[in-house]
């Protein structure tokens, strides 16, 4: 199944992750930004068709499941991480991009867990919002300086709002997850707690057999 169509779309947003960087990283000016921003776009095209091509064929794997959620926690980071190193974000803004970066690192814990006892957290409508946001958040801070103004604001200012948009509801849509993570955990570690006390009680009754005995 490595080599089905989704999940080479998959492995193409992996590999467009270091074209993207090294174009902002080594080169400057309104070509090289577009160009990124371009790579950009058909990454973010194949998030969608990976997923839609794969359920359309009944080509679903295992390995497209693991790979899926890898490949685009690898872009934003990259892309985050890049933005701070070249300064298009800065200052309090790196805070936002913080939220995002931890988020995700946090709900690819609780998701390998729940994966491990067989439980799925179903992906929300908000969360949906949260990643439509953070993709325009990204582009636009792709283009950054060699974009056009959008009233009073630049393309870079607009790319910062709405990656301050995704941040809170990266922050809502992670609470959810850790509440259906930490409920899991509790249900999980009840019976460990419980077996302990239970043999306390099998050992508290013992003598008194032995002495009716």
């Amino acid at each position: 199944m490595l080599t089905s169509l989704p999940n080479l779309l998959t492995l193409s947003r992996i590999v467009a992750i270091p074209a993207i960087v090294v174009l902002l990283v080594f080169f400057e000016g309104p070509l090289t930004d577009w160009s990124a921003f371009a790579i950009y776009t058909v990454a973010c095209i194949t998030d969608f068709f990976d997923g839609y091509l794969a359920r359309a064929w009944s080509q679903q794997s295992a390995f497209g499941r693991f790979l899926d959620p890898i490949a685009d926690k690898l872009l934003v980071a990259a892309l985050l991480m890049t933005f701070a190193g070249i300064d298009r974000i800065n200052g309090v803004h790196l805070i936002a991009a913080l939220i995002i970066l931890c988020r995700e690192l946090a709900v690819s814990g609780l998701r390998e867990f729940l994966a491990e006892v067989r439980v799925s957290v179903p992906v929300t409508w908000l969360a949906k919002w949260k990643t439509g946001i953070q993709m325009l958040a990204l582009g636009f801070l792709v283009v950054g300086p060699s974009g056009p103004l959008f009233g009073p604001l630049t393309t870079a200012q607009v790319g910062l709002i709405l990656m301050w948009g995704a941040a809170l509801l990266t922050i809502i849509t992670g609470y959810d997850y850790l509440v259906a993570g930490l409920r899991r955990i509790a249900q999980e570690d009840e019976p460990a707690i419980a077996a302990p006390a239970d043999s306390g009680s099998a050992s508290e009754t013992e003598p008194s057999h032995r002495q009716a005995g």
